[in-house]
């Protein structure tokens, strides 16, 4: 690659950052964040002319992505068919969140961003941005999920119980990273939350038996292009992904459309659960790491201190 030509991108790309700077700046003076976020974007768009690759050829997914962000997974209903926000509005409402969760920093990191794109939901598909309806099963699930008992942890969810957190994964309190590793046939998704490692083979095998089911499903991984698809079914009967069990078919998508990003899509297919499938997009960020362990465990003192609770209030009432 020639020197003029290294120098040609150099121009182009602060040709962009500027661009981008003006557009932000004339479309209503947004946070300084935002523009300084836009002209790295620029920058880093005109850096990547051609697909980061594995020394292999496949498409490069490696590191430690972030996915948090304040953008819901439902769009509000009092936005009702407004599908994303204004440059203005998307500057305001991290401004206020950012007031509201002052003390975040000594404790949770929820992220203090809406998406890129300035979506009001996560979610694409329905357009409406929301969740479809449940089924009358669903509903029944739902009802009864909401009621646990206390006679012993195994009537606590899994999340309680530290065992895991159901698939897919959406931006919480904390915790929100994957690490993706990848080696010729496979690739590894570490999950940061509860600290979850999910193994997906890319060699074209069948799923397993369907008597055979597992926390996180069974996965089966494929390249469409420059996406990697990742394709899980075989999930449990105490699987719970708002309401769905173990009929849940789970596909996602990890494109890299940058050096700095990583697009996370996954499609919820239950036609036990919800009357139709729908539709996620989530950007992941690239950060430094690293992914921390998620040191929480079965017999943690909150579980024995609910459960014991529970004995004294049955002693208080048999004594009645």
């Amino acid at each position: 690659m020639s020197p003029g030509f290294l120098a040609s991108r150099r121009v182009v790309a602060r040709v962009l950052t500027v661009l981008a700077l003006a557009a932000l700046i004339a479309a209503g003076q947004p946070s300084l964040a935002r523009v300084v976020r836009a002209a790295e974007g620029a920058q880093t768009s005109a850096d990547v002319s051609t697909p980061i690759r594995t020394p292999w050829g496949e498409p490069d997914l490696q590191g430690v992505w972030n996915y948090s962000t304040i953008t819901p997974l439902e769009r509000p209903r009092n936005l009702a068919e407004k599908q994303v926000l204004t440059e203005e509005e998307a500057a305001r409402l991290e401004a206020d969140t950012a007031r509201r969760r002052v003390n975040d920093r000594y404790w949770w990191d929820r992220g203090t961003q809406v998406v890129e794109d300035r979506r009001t939901s996560l979610i694409v598909d329905p357009p409406n941005g929301r969740v479809p309806p449940l089924t009358p099963e669903g509903r029944q699930r739902v009802a009864a999920g909401r009621v646990r008992g206390t006679d012993g942890p195994e009537q606590r969810s899994l999340s309680e119980r530290c065992i895991t957190r159901t698939l897919p994964r959406l931006p919480a309190l904390y915790n929100n990273n994957f690490q993706i590793f990848q080696a010729p046939g496979y690739v590894v998704i570490l999950m940061e939350m509860i600290h979850d490692a999910r193994i997906i083979p890319l060699d074209g095998r069948p799923h397993l038996g369907r008597d055979i089911r597992q926390w996180h499903g069974d996965s089966r991984g494929r390249w469409e292009g420059d996406t990697l698809v990742v394709d899980t079914t075989n999930f449990t009967d105490q699987t719970n992904f708002r309401g769905s069990a173990k009929n849940l078919h789970l596909v996602e998508r990890f494109t890299r459309v940058d050096a700095d990003t990583v697009l996370y899509e996954f499609t919820v297919d239950d036609p036990t659960t919800f009357t139709r499938p729908w539709t996620a997009a989530i950007p992941m960020t690239k950060t430094e790491g690293p992914v921390y362990e998620y040191a929480c465990h079965e017999g943690n003192d909150a579980m024995g201190g609910m459960l014991s609770m529970a004995r004294t209030l049955e002693k208080a009432a048999g004594s009645r």
